[in-house]
């Protein structure tokens, strides 16, 4: 059967790619294949997306969104600046191995589309290190944290954590006293950053 030209919104297709690449793995994030597997003609899905480059961008932005949704909640809640920071990695970490255990072949195939949607990786970075800083700033204010440059001090907290967050070690999110790994480096980073000295 043909294919037809039924209207599409960019959520179809990006939920559509999502499928075929959950199927058959990132290489076959094209276009074509995901008007394939919509039943439409190549050209109704080029009326949203304009390359295969985008149509990839547009899959790693969703699966970031995904993520960022609840973070965002966290960062822009009231209360003790100190529990907050410690409740957005907590969920960051959390929403990280709940979807490298959930969908793990999507989440093997969002590892090899990031490496080529670099400038949607660097925009979730962004993102990350602005929610941190927001907080560290809200703690400044608050008298818990020290004076500090809050958005150097949020990319290295990001940097000191990478292990427990970024997809690149997700084989030893799995590893025995990895909670406690972490927690001992919070103690430590905590160390640095509070007034209290104890950094509970």
């Amino acid at each position: 059967m043909a294919p037809t030209d039924t209207p599409l919104t960019r959520d179809q297709i990006v939920a559509a790619a999502e499928d075929v690449i959950r199927r058959f793995g990132p290489t076959k994030a094209t276009v074509v294949d995901v008007a394939r597997a919509l039943g439409v003609s190549h050209a109704a899905v080029y009326r949203h997306v304009a390359s295969k480059s985008e149509l990839r961008d547009l899959v790693v932005d969703r699966w970031i969104e995904e993520t960022m949704a609840p973070l965002r909640e966290i960062a822009a809640q009231r209360g003790s600046a100190r529990q907050r920071l410690r409740r957005l990695f907590d969920a960051l970490i959390a929403t990280k191995r709940r979807r490298a255990t959930d969908d793990p072949e999507l989440f093997a195939a969002y590892r090899t589309l990031a490496q080529g949607a670099q400038s949607v990786v660097t925009a979730h970075v962004d993102d990350l290190i602005g929610l941190t800083a927001k907080i560290i700033i809200a703690g400044t204010e608050q008298g818990v944290f020290r004076s500090v440059d809050a958005q150097a001090t949020a990319r290295a907290l990001l940097a000191a954590t990478a292990r427990f967050h970024h997809p690149a070690h997700c084989s030893e999110w799995s590893a025995p006293g990895i909670e406690r790994a972490f927690d001992e480096v919070w103690q430590l980073l905590m160390l640095g950053l509070c007034v209290d000295k104890s950094g509970t």
